[in-house]
């Protein structure tokens, strides 16, 4: 009985030890799992098939709760609730708002975050991060695109990692990278950062966000631009067959992109046919395609259940015992175990559906690989693939190039033009004729020698509603040529396009075919009738004056000089009387003073009636008569004898010889150069004067470059133009010639320059151009945006330009056919370098446009005159017309008046010196002082009476009465002895 009792306790304790040793090495047959996701999502739904595929032992329990992934208080309230009920991991989705919260409970915790959410730069070990991280292949893709200027648009969820990696890069590499974020943009506001790069020509662009938002992305981007051939995107998502491409490729855009799923893989499609035939009553959203996303959350079941498995087998224990603790513990009580879980997750390694599955020690997959995408005409292709050892590797079998330009000789391309001579004509018989044989002109040559040199065929087409091109303020719809090639009703438009911001930031334009500017044209002036005294237009009236002045200064100064120089005066006794007294004058000795006193008071009277008379010639009277007669050209009957008379007239032939000179060559030109009076030279006449009233085509260029204008001269302009009344506006060319030609010279017509010179050309030839250009612009080739055209056209114009046929072209159709005579066939016509229209390789475009905005804003006309004119340093520039005869100024002839001033002022010093000098004789002869002698004979000189004046003989100095110059005999010789 003791023996029987001893044996029963020794089994008791036996079985006892070994159900004590199998408790403690037991393995929970079933794992609690827990999830997060947002109701009805994608993630869930996969997450419950997932399941379903695995019923392995240990059997994963899921303790779901749907809940907003973007609230910090429901995501914490949820994980704190999973985790007191005893969860081993955790499965589910975050974002930006939330991941901070997660990762401080998961390592604080020791509780294992498995997500397909987008991963993030954390330390923190107990994070299992599914989805591989991108940024290094997308630089990578960068760099094999050779982009060194791209757009970054990106989510703050998951783009913020990517944008730093980026930017470092971008400063090691010099590239230039423009970052946006689309949490900041509304709808409209995208749209018009859009417009704003389509302007500034920034076709690179990197869209980073996740596959709903980037749908949507993609979607207003094809509805906001229809033509997308120039643009290049790289999606930095890695569902690249997720998306929906329809609309987006009909643009024509070139898309890359990464691919983590390969659909090609047996596994793969035997998985995505069990999900599609997967049914569960607990889903209430229809069967969607199996996302990379979904891929991720089915590969995350997989790694729990395989890392559980992997636990089991090596009997470690996690069982959770008792109480579970409080997640909200202060401090916190990490739970013991959740180091061996994260360990066995991290050292998972299988081929899942999103490829090879394997994480490092921060939970970050590693050795993965992504492949690469492009969208092409047929649908995605793959291009190549990139992983972490052998980077990126192309697998195309072709060569990327951003536009396909093969093929233009299988095509006959629409060329949309309109009807405007001469440009573009319907010959007279064109009802005879059929296709592009139908018109006539310079576009419809110019369109022949482009499709000629580029090699294709063209069909010319009349532009539907007769416009050149405007976008309509409300609808913002483009009319016209420019809206024909915006909507893909035509490839290429060759017309008078005048090249315009606005048209630039939708089409694309060549190289300026032809440069031209606004114009005045008004009605030729008739030619003026000759005045009356028109003889007087040759020289300026200020002239004339002058001359009558210095006439009567110079007859005043000879008469002056005359009466002043001894040498003026002369006897008039016969020459006999004259030529006897001077051979029987001898000097007598002097006489005692008594028999002189007798002889002199007994022959007074005799003597008074022998003494001859002296006279001088230049009175007043004769003195205007010589002058006027040496003004004429034919000379006098009498001439100055003393040095100072001569002096006079010797200055007054000079002045006479040059006036004449003068006038008589200009007086020529005024007789052969036809004389037109216009009544404007230039839009400063039109500005200041109302008489004439002025106006453009309603609704062109023209009336938009006065509205935009801010010169003060031509918003003058417009201030008239939009008040007057009546409207100076008119509806089309026509109308505005017709106008300028029944106004009778009250209207001026603002028209393009080279439509201009071309009516001037044409009959009743009674229009003309006055005036420069009020602007530079150009007309170029359009086509639309991206066009495989556009660089072909452009290198076509250039071709064209340099061997001059452009020239030829437009003498013809502007001079050759003209009818009103030669009229500047000279006429240069050559593109203007000052519009680039962008570089043959798709760079340079902002710059154009900025060009093109500071022209319309006339900055380069002011930077123009800054620079060549008002810092010159040889006055202002002659703006004046080169062939108008202008009558002399006295500037021109003001040398002569300075010469005739001096020689006047000379005479009369002589005159002065002359009269000293006899004074001087005289007072010796005298005995007087020479003070008396002066002033005695500035009174007999002065005071004689009479045209010309008279005086008696001794009143002369008898040194004087015996010259040889004072009689009739010497003429106007001074003797030595007189001098």
């Amino acid at each position: 009985m003791q023996r029987s009792s001893a044996l029963f306790l020794l089994l008791l304790f036996l079985l006892t030890s070994l159900l004590g040793l199998g408790s403690s090495s037991s393995f929970p047959s079933n794992i609690n799992i827990g999830g997060l996701f947002p109701t009805d999502s994608h993630e869930y739904e996969v997450f419950r098939f997932a399941l379903s595929q695995h019923q392995e032992v240990p059997k994963l329990v899921p303790q779901v709760d749907m809940v907003d992934t973007g609230s910090s208080f429901a995501m914490t309230y949820a994980f704190c609730s999973q985790f007191s009920k005893g969860v081993y991991a955790i499965i589910g989705l975050y974002d930006r708002k939330t991941m901070n919260m997660l990762m401080s409970f998961c390592g604080a915790l020791h509780v294992c975050f498995v997500t397909p959410s987008f991963p993030i730069d954390t330390n923190n070990q107990f994070v299992i991060q599914l989805r591989p991280e991108l940024q290094d292949a997308l630089i990578a893709l960068v760099e094999h695109y050779k982009w060194t200027k791209f757009v970054y648009m990106y989510s703050s969820d998951s783009g913020l990692t990517v944008l730093q990696k980026i930017l470092d890069t971008a400063a090691e590499k010099t590239w230039q990278v423009t970052s946006i974020n689309f949490d900041t943009l509304t709808e409209a506001a995208f749209l018009k950062a859009i417009q704003d790069l389509d302007n500034k020509k920034e076709y690179k662009i990197i869209l980073d966000c996740e596959l709903e938002r980037l749908n949507s992305i993609l979607n207003l981007i094809a509805a906001q631009r229809k033509n997308l051939k120039n643009y290049h995107f790289i999606l930095a998502n890695l569902g690249f067959m997720d998306l929906n491409f329809t609309e987006f490729r009909k643009g024509g855009a070139n898309v890359t992109g990464f691919q983590l799923m390969n659909y090609t893989e047996p596994m793969v499609s035997r998985t995505i046919q069990e999900w599609l035939e997967f049914d569960s009553k607990d889903l209430k959203s229809p069967k969607r395609r199996l996302k990379y996303t979904g891929a991720l959350t089915y590969d995350g079941v997989s790694v729990m259940a395989t890392a559980f498995q992997n636990l089991r087998k090596q009997r470690i224990d996690i069982s959770r015992r008792g109480n579970a603790g409080e997640c909200l513990a202060n401090p916190p009580a990490p739970w013991g175990q959740g180091i061996d879980i994260q360990r066995a997750l991290q050292q998972v390694q299988f081929e899942g559906l999103t490829g090879h599955v394997q994480f490092n020690e921060k939970g970050h997959r590693t050795n993965f690989t992504v492949s690469v995408m492009e969208l092409s005409p047929s649908g995605p292709k793959k291009v190549g693939y990139w992983n972490e050892n052998e980077k990126y590797v192309s697998t195309a079998t072709y060569t990327h190039t951003p536009n396909e330009t093969f093929g233009l000789q299988n095509r006959t391309y629409v060329v949309t033009t309109i009807l405007e001579s001469p440009y573009v004509m319907l010959k007279k018989n064109h009802e005879q004729f059929v296709g592009n044989d139908k018109y006539e002109g310079y576009c419809v040559e110019l369109a022949a020698e482009i499709a000629k040199h580029v090699g294709y065929s063209f069909r010319l087409e009349l532009v539907g509603d007769g416009k050149y091109g405007t976008r309509d303020p409300e609808t913002k719809m483009w009319n016209g040529m420019v809206g024909e090639l915006v909507y893909g009703k035509a490839d290429v438009a060759v017309a008078p396009l005048t090249i315009t911001l606005v048209r630039e930031e939708v089409i694309d334009f060549s190289k300026p075919f032809m440069s031209l500017g606004i114009s005045i044209m008004i009605k030729k002036p008739t030619k003026s009738k000759p005045g009356v005294f028109s003889f007087l237009d040759p020289l300026a009236y200020e002239i004339w004056m002058c001359i009558v002045f210095a006439y009567i200064g110079v007859s005043v100064v000879l008469f002056l000089v005359s009466r002043f120089s001894p040498y003026e005066w002369h006897s008039e006794d016969t020459e006999e009387g004259v030529e006897q007294q001077s051979q029987n004058q001898t000097p007598s000795p002097e006489p005692s003073q008594s028999q002189s006193q007798g002889q002199h008071g007994q022959g007074q009277q005799e003597k008074q009636e022998k003494q001859p008379e002296h006279t001088n010639e230049f009175g007043i009277f004769n003195s205007l008569w010589f002058s006027l007669g040496a003004f004429m050209q034919q000379g006098c009957d009498i001439s100055p004898r003393s040095l100072s008379g001569r002096i006079v007239g010797g200055v007054w032939w000079f002045f006479t010889l040059i006036i004449i000179s003068s006038y008589t060559a200009n007086l020529a030109a005024f007789l052969t150069v036809e004389r037109m009076v216009s009544p404007i030279e230039s839009a400063e006449d039109l500005a200041k004067q109302t008489e004439i009233a002025y106006g453009t085509l309603d609704g062109g260029s023209t009336k938009d470059f006065f509205r935009r204008s801010k010169i003060a001269v031509f918003e003058k302009m417009w201030s008239y133009m939009k008040s007057a009344d009546p409207s100076v506006f008119v509806k089309t060319t026509d109308e505005g010639v017709a106008r300028v030609r029944k106004s009778k010279g009250k209207y001026a017509y603002l028209l393009e320059s080279t439509m201009n010179e071309y009516i001037e050309q044409r009959k009743p030839c009674d229009t003309m151009k006055v005036g420069g250009n009020l602007d530079s612009k150009g007309y170029g080739v359009a086509t639309p945006k991206g066009s495989a055209l556009r660089n072909p056209v452009n290198l076509a114009v250039l071709k064209l330009n340099e061997q001059g046929l452009l020239d030829k072209l437009k003498n013809k159709w502007w001079y050759d056919k003209g009818e009103c005579g030669s009229g500047g066939g000279d006429s240069k016509v050559s593109p203007s370098m000052s519009y680039p229209a962008g570089n043959h390789h798709g760079g340079g475009i902002p710059v154009n446009l900025a060009v093109l905005k500071l022209n319309e804003q006339a900055v380069l006309d002011k930077l123009k005159n800054k620079w060549w004119y008002d810092k010159g340093e040889c006055g202002s520039k002659d703006s004046g017309r080169k062939d108008k005869t202008s009558a002399l100024s006295l500037s021109n002839v003001a040398g002569v008046f300075y010469i005739l001033i001096g020689g006047l002022g000379l005479a009369m010093l002589v005159a002065l010196v002359e009269f000293c000098y006899k004074s001087r004789i005289e007072s010796r002869r005298m005995k007087q002082i020479i003070d008396a002698a002066m002033l005695g004979s500035t009174v007999t000189r002065m005071g004689s009476g009479g045209e010309n004046g008279r005086v008696v003989a001794h009143d002369f100095p008898k040194a004087a009465q015996t010259l040889p110059c004072m009689g009739q005999a010497a003429g106007m010789g001074l003797s030595t002895t007189g001098m």
